[in-house]
């Protein structure tokens, strides 16, 4: 199976400074969790200044450029010197959508619209709760979970990875990134390279206790709301780690079995989630809404894009989440990279930055949507349990409110769970890949990742009222040093797509401006 000479060596420093490093981070907090609190909400403060507006503009060229390369002569360039796809096109937006879809789509979808529309953002003309507010809502939350957000997780990046790993044989790994730069020296017992491996490993980390802590207060709260189970901290670390023990079962049954199955079976769950969602609920509303926010959302791309008012709010939204799916880049680049062989550029870019988020943004519609249209009807009976439960009240205050409710709220507990399992599953498996080098990691790495996801999202839970809050804050600040990472992928994307265009004779020699 070996294409590589190498063998399985696990890259040493990069495991136990990376490792090291998290555990510190518990035992620390275990220490002095007021302490850990505070240097948490200062350095996000520091980060959210400096480098709000970089992101900002990171994030949309990275997109931009993505499109205008897609749509160039260069997205005929097939990538992973393969001729045709390892995976049919639905599996492979199935497992790519897991991905984002999962860390957010269910705890969000239903809580960010109703928060927008209850509190209007800040760029908009304030039309809280009121019908005209409807379309800023919507469009703000596709916003974040939209185009731009999408782009940054696997275009531009997943490009340069796949030209390093495939076609010039090196591991796939953070630090290839900087291959195009400082050339072969950054595999060798280099600083650099190694640096850039632990900071996309914390910042994974980082990102993958977001969605774990999210979505076990979900599945907490969702039991005591169906089943009246006490919704206590107790209730949460059983939940997390019965979450955790799944997700160690499929990581150790291997990528192609475990990840494959939960992904398509879960995808599958969602859509008929969705389409009874669509039927039980306001199904009208929704697909006008859809359409007429994502028509604000085109309209107001760049303001929101851009946006450079309001800082709480900024902190608390937009650089936040922008902050997220930076730390999510380096290792969501590699995963994409992992299942795109054989896809030609085209593909892999209106795949993730089109095709991906205009699902995601239908999915915050018919979740979000809905809740938005039991607020208007029936004004608290939403906006009431997100002011005393917070978001994870959302979702079950929009099931109490349709038909079959019940139903619906144990089919979203179920997607809830599987959702954690492959987010947990897919990133396990990746940091596996970036120690290793290769592509089958040893199973015990990989369970080892899982534990260390489990234990760090039981102790920021256990921070108690802020968790969330430092749970939020701990992920953008480990992005900084990401997104200095993945910057010149702008550039070097592109070069090696003319590359790639040359050696594929889709561009010839000579003429390289005339069309073949």
């Amino acid at each position: 199976m070996h294409h590589n000479k190498r063998k399985n060596t696990l890259d040493k420093t990069v495991f136990y400074v990376s490792g090291g490093l998290l555990i510190l981070f518990v035992l620390f907090a275990i220490y002095d969790l007021e302490m850990v609190e505070n240097m948490i909400n200062v350095s996000f403060s520091f980060c959210a200044k400096y480098f709000g507006s970089y992101w900002e503009l990171l994030l949309l060229a990275n997109f931009i450029i993505g499109i205008i390369l897609a749509l160039s002569k260069y997205g005929k360039v097939r990538l992973g010197k393969k001729e045709k796809p390892e995976n049919g096109y639905y599996r492979w937006i199935a497992m790519i959508l897991c991905t984002l879809l999962a860390s957010g789509g269910v705890f969000w979808a239903a809580s960010e619209p109703m928060y927008h529309f209850i509190t209007n953002p800040p760029l908009f003309i304030d039309n809280s709760s009121t019908t005209v507010g409807i379309e800023p809502a919507l469009a703000q939350a596709f916003l974040h979970w939209g185009f731009l957000a999408w782009a940054i997780l696997g275009t531009l990046a997943t490009i340069v990875l796949m030209y390093v790993h495939y076609h010039k044989g090196y591991p796939m790994k953070p630090r290839s990134f900087l291959y195009p730069i400082f050339g072969e020296k950054i595999f060798h017992k280099s600083v650099i390279g190694s640096t850039a491996d632990i900071i996309s490993i914390i910042a994974v980390a980082a990102g993958t206790m977001g969605p774990i802590g999210f979505l076990g207060l979900q599945v907490g709260y969702g039991l005591h709301s169906i089943f009246g189970i006490p919704n206590t901290l107790v209730t949460n670390i059983i939940v997390i780690g019965a979450l955790v023990v799944i997700a160690a079962i499929s990581v150790a049954s291997g990528v192609d079995k475990g990840i494959q199955f939960l992904s398509r079976m879960n995808i599958g769950l969602t859509v008929i989630l969705a389409v009874s969602m669509l039927i039980l609920g306001p199904t009208m509303f929704i697909l006008n809404k859809f359409i007429s926010a994502e028509g604000f959302h085109l309209q107001n791309m760049l303001t929101m894009a851009l946006y450079q008012g309001d800082k709480a709010w900024l902190g608390a939204w937009t650089i936040f989440f922008w902050g997220w799916f930076l730390g999510y880049g380096p290792m969501m680049a590699i995963f994409i990279a992992k299942i795109s062989r054989g896809r030609t550029i085209r593909d892999l870019i209106l795949g993730v930055s089109i095709v991906a988020p205009l699902v995601t943004n239908f999915w915050f519609s018919v979740i979000g949507g809905t809740g938005i249209k039991v607020e208007l009807d029936k004004p608290g009976s939403i906006s009431g349990p997100l002011s005393e439960g917070g978001m994870p009240a959302v979702v079950m205050a929009i099931m109490d409110n349709l038909p079959l409710g019940f139903l619906l709220a144990i089919g979203f507990l179920i997607v809830t769970i599987v959702f954690v399992a492959t987010t947990v599953d897919s990133i396990s498996y990746t940091v596996a890949v970036t120690l290793s080098g290769t592509d089958n990691p040893q199973k015990w790495t990989r369970v080892f990742w899982v534990l260390i996801f489990g234990i760090l999202s039981v102790v920021l839970l256990s921070i108690g009222e802020n968790s969330i809050s430092a749970i939020q804050n701990s992920i953008v600040v480990t992005a900084v040093p990401v997104s200095l990472l993945l910057l010149p992928s702008l550039w070097n994307a592109p070069q090696i797509a003319k590359k790639l265009a040359k050696e594929q004779g889709i561009v010839s020699e000579k003429h390289s401006n005339t069309k073949k």
